[in-house]
């Protein structure tokens, strides 16, 4: 896979998992945080006699199982002509089989409480399910049936290949970055080998692919000697042995197959190039440089992951000092990208406009130039091996993130242990190797220059001056071409089996003599915890014309105390693997800080000085309203970004929940030093602050830790009074365009007011909810997705707020298709109150709803944000336990009477960022009322403002 083998952990569910304890993490010492290690994976492998490869990784903590299967074959494998194949395919695998009709494994995995989901990378796809554990055998045997008895039909291709479109617009042609990282870096990136095609391909290649191109990809690539099958979670490992051999031992192996291996390796460039590309969605410019580097199995490779995170991980990072630090640069990032045949190194910024190019690509060449002259400094290499490890540590503390490292280690190596080598390897890097890699990899001659920029799209002025590669062309299908079986013929999916007995996490509570309070549980074996803070003062709070305000005291906290400069804090964090991060949500400001348990200490007083003693140095302050306010002109680009930005507003008028949280340029300018001082001073206060610590540390330690750090924080001030009527009273429906004519795709979003937690009629609100948006089983993406391909999904929510919760509906669109997603969008909403809601419907949602609560309360990071949503609530947390309970107590009556009171189609706001001269006119056939104004033009201070649009 040509991306790092982490990449995708962030994606991973959240499951509890027993592993072994981390060796010492005392400081050591010279004072550097000593080295971490990460508990090995321990898994048991086999091979049935067709090749299918078996992994498993039992953990007895958790309720839950992963299946997943990963094929060896991915983006690489695309056909001549048929970029964005694999991943086309992989769409197709997920929906129909001879016993399984359209979408049922979505119907399998959310209607018992599970989840799924499926990826193409450049070496591999993978598809995975995480469900109850009584669930594995049917799980196993959906991926029999899929790799057995796929149904390619014009149906499935049609509809897939439209819903890929939209994926490529929504994720590549809209963001304003998007062709940057997926065309432009690749095309160049990129010689001989098959990784320079875009792996999501191209409208004109997904346009050119048949039907019979599908079936021949499966013919040729798929079948259990190109598949590796690991499960993960808690289950019998004879009882697994014998599913496996009665679902996949009788599978053959491919008939007619195509070898997998691309033998192709680069030639090293001797000559630098120089490329600019444009987009006209492009706010900012990008400056950067990429290089060429060899497969992810050669010896360079851990130092060159090594040299990317010194260079730029982190804001004690090389790049982030000399870059962002200056304002030189909005943001900076620079990764090693891995693969099996090869991969590439790049360095680039999202530049100041105000700052002088030259003078930016001159710092950038010269810090490449110092890691290929001069050793890097033992802090340095210390510090990112910790921070690397650190990344491991987090995912492997559940049973499907080690699933997903292993795999993706795997596919790119051919070597199960490849992971746990990986981080053996990192750990023996020497300054000498960095510096070698650095000089051999990282050369003047092999560099390619990269400016991207606003202007007018023409892939030409990017394109590789080396001609494409000719690619592999398939052979035509054989074998038999399978349909859905009539019902009365299908096999039907076995049931579940005994559901495990897994003891619950106790939730413990204390307070200290200060105030502060404290929950504590330990959710989790694995070495890792998260401490949260939460604190009152959220945006609700802020001044309207200092929007913003609570949010930036929290983003600049760790810019600087009474005791530590922000180097400092930086510098001690990361060489602890430790992380702060936290936002200012409506009701109330929440911080949190991750670490190894056995640093959690060290890391704890960098965090109780922040909390405490954040002093907003001026220097800092003016760096961070330039980045901020440059990254938030990069997020006014997004259409999806600014109707989240108008919604609020729209909603709520001039009320204290009307306020922008991330503030906008005109309100972050305004907000002054004293002005954050004296909202920390007032909303940080230790009579109202919750503390939340949760993972692989056991309360009564917990206690003793909070206690240590927290238990003499005291203030002279009393605490601040509750937000008086945060909601305001309800507003006009309306239907707001905001034209943003260089967007790539149009966003719309439905949105009106809901019931709190407190409310009767919120739980019956949040089952019939998961009806109309929960996931790819809810209505919306049914109708919208599934149905008609005019967005790559549509989904809904209830917000967490005290007053008056906002109630949303999005999808993201063609512009020209918007009307057609408004008017289904309507008439979803309105059907939802107009039938009864069935019993057997909304116990199979209920099940949806506790699985996906149930999987996040078994890491600290999942647990600590649904107490902390609870407290910010003002609900008891004890009722972190009772979830299950309330929504078993929603009768169908209930769920659809909140149906009909709170999803009346006249009673919703409409409002749509995009292109308006594309779709203006067939909106206002369906909603009159329509208020157009130009993005441009856009005053969010004033809600009113758009009423004035024409």
């Amino acid at each position: 896979m040509t991306s790092r083998i982490l990449a995708v952990l962030a994606a991973t569910t959240a499951l509890v998992a027993a592993a072994p304890a981390l060796a010492d993490h005392h400081m050591a010492s010279d004072g550097q945080a000593a080295a971490l290690t990460a508990p090995e994976i321990q898994f048991t492998q086999w091979e049935l006699d067709n090749g299918l490869t078996v992994i498993a990784i039992p953990d007895p903590s958790t309720a839950t199982v992963m299946t997943s299967l990963w094929y060896e074959v991915g983006s690489k494998n695309d056909p001549e002509g048929k970029s964005g194949f694999a991943h086309l395919f992989e769409h197709i695998l997920s929906r129909k089989t001879q016993n399984m009709r359209y979408n049922l494994i979505y119907d399998l995995t959310a209607d018992v409480g599970g989840t799924r989901n499926a990826s193409t990378g450049s070496d591999r796809t993978n598809y995975f399910e995480i469900v109850p554990a009584e669930y594995l055998e049917t799980m196993l045997w959906t991926h029999r049936e899929r790799m057995a008895f796929p149904v390619v039909d014009d149906e499935v291709f049609d509809n897939e290949r439209a819903v890929v479109k939209e994926e490529l617009r929504t994720r590549v042609l809209a963001p304003p970055y998007g062709i940057f990282s997926r065309f432009v870096i690749p095309e160049n990136a990129y010689d001989d080998l098959p990784q320079r095609r875009p792996g999501i391909g191209s409208i004109e290649d997904l346009d050119n692919a048949t039907l019979e191109d599908a079936r021949a990809f499966h013919n040729a690539y798929y079948g259990p000697d190109t598949a590796t099958l690991i499960v993960a979670g808690n289950f019998d490992m004879a009882n697994l042995r014998s599913l496996v051999d009665e679902y996949f031992a009788d599978i053959p192996r491919r008939e007619n197959p195509v070898d997998v291996t691309i033998a192709t390796r680069e030639d090293r460039r001797t000559e630098a190039r120089f490329v600019t590309a444009h987009a006209p969605n492009v706010p900012l410019p990008i400056i950067g440089t990429i290089w060429q580097t060899p497969e992810i199995t050669d010896p360079a490779d851990p130092a060159l992951e090594v040299l990317a995170a010194i260079l730029g991980r982190g804001e004690n990072s090389r790049f982030y000092s000399a870059l962002v630090e200056p304002g030189l640069a909005v943001q900076s990032t620079q990764y090693a990208s891995s693969g099996e045949e090869g991969g590439m190194f790049a360095s680039y910024a999202i530049v100041n406009p105000d700052a002088d190019r030259e003078a930016i690509r001159a710092v950038m060449d010269a810090e490449i130039a110092r890691v290929r002259s001069e050793p890097v400094t033992p802090a340095e290499l210390a510090e990112a091996k910790n921070e690397l490890i650190a990344a491991s540590l987090r995912s492997r503390e559940t049973a499907s993130g080690r699933a997903f490292e292993l795999g993706e280690a795997l596919v790119s190596t051919g070597d199960p242990r490849a992971a746990d080598k990986r981080l053996a390897a990192i750990a023996n890097v020497t300054a000498e190797d960095v510096m070698r890699v650095a000089s051999e990899w990282l050369t003047e001659q092999s560099r390619t220059e990269i400016t991207y920029e606003r202007g007018e799209h023409d892939p030409a002025e990017y394109a590789n001056p080396e001609p494409m590669p000719q690619f592999v062309t398939l052979p035509e299908a054989i074998g038999p071409v399978y349909s859905v079986l009539p019902e009365d013929q299908r096999e039907a999916p076995p049931g579940p089996g005994s559901a495990p007995t897994v003891a619950r996490p106790e939730m413990m509570q204390r307070t200290l003599a200060n105030g502060v309070d404290i929950i504590a549980a330990q959710t989790g074996d694995v070495p890792i915890a998260t401490m949260t803070v939460l604190l009152p003062g959220g945006s609700a709070s802020d001044p309207r014309a200092k929007s913003g305000l609570a949010n930036f005291a929290v983003d600049l906290a760790q810019k600087g105390t009474a005791n530590r400069t922000a180097n400092e804090i930086a510098a001690r964090l990361e060489s602890l693997g430790a992380s702060i991060g936290g936002s200012a949500r409506s009701d109330g400001t929440v911080l949190s800080l991750t670490a190894p348990v056995g640093n959690m200490e060290a890391a704890g007083e960098i965090f109780a000085d922040i909390l405490r003693n954040a002093n907003y140095p001026a220097g800092e302050l003016e760096r961070e309203r330039a980045r901020t306010i440059d990254s938030l002109q990069v997020s006014l680009s997004y259409p999806g970004s600014l109707a989240g930005m108008v919604l609020r507003p729209v909603i709520y008028g001039d009320a204290p929940y009307g306020s922008i949280a991330g503030g906008t340029p005109e309100s972050l300018a305004a907000i002054t030093r004293d002005d954050l001082l004296t909202h920390r001073q007032r909303y940080w206060h230790p009579a109202e602050a919750e503390v939340i610590v949760s993972g692989g540390i056991a309360p009564e330690q917990s206690f003793a830790l909070v206690e240590n750090l927290l238990g003499d924080w005291t203030v002279s001030t009393p605490p601040p009074p509750a937000i008086a009527d945060p909601a305001g009273e309800a507003q006009p429906v309306r239907t707001v365009v905001i034209d943003l004519p260089d967007a790539g795709q149009s966003a719309v979003l439905l949105a009106g007011r809901g019931p709190t937690r407190a409310q009767g009629d919120y739980f019956p609100l949040l089952l019939a909810n998961a009806v109309l948006g929960g996931g790819s089983s809810g209505r919306l993406f049914e109708e919208i997705r599934t149905k008609r391909g005019l967005s790559y999904g549509s989904y809904s929510s209830i917000g967490s707020l005290v007053d008056d919760p906002v109630l949303t509906a999005s999808a993201q669109t063609a512009h020209e298709t918007v009307p057609e997603v408004v008017e289904v969008m309507l008439s979803t909403f309105g059907g939802m109150g107009e039938t009864p809601l069935a019993d057997d419907l909304l116990d199979r949602r209920r099940l949806y709803l506790q699985g996906g609560y149930a999987r996040s309360l078994e890491t600290s990071s999942g647990f600590n944000g649904i107490v902390a949503d609870l407290l910010a609530q003002g609900i008891d947390p004890a009722e972190v336990s009772n979830y299950a309970d309330n929504l078993q107590g929603v009768t169908a009556q209930a769920a659809s009477t909140a149906a009909q009171s709170y999803f009346d189609p006249e009673g919703l706001t409409v409002i749509v960022v995009g292109d308006a001269s594309q779709f203006i006119d067939d909106l206002r056939a369906i909603r009159p009322n329509v208020e157009v104004i130009p993005a441009s033009e856009l005053d969010l201070f004033d809600p009113q403002v758009p009423m004035n649009g024409g």
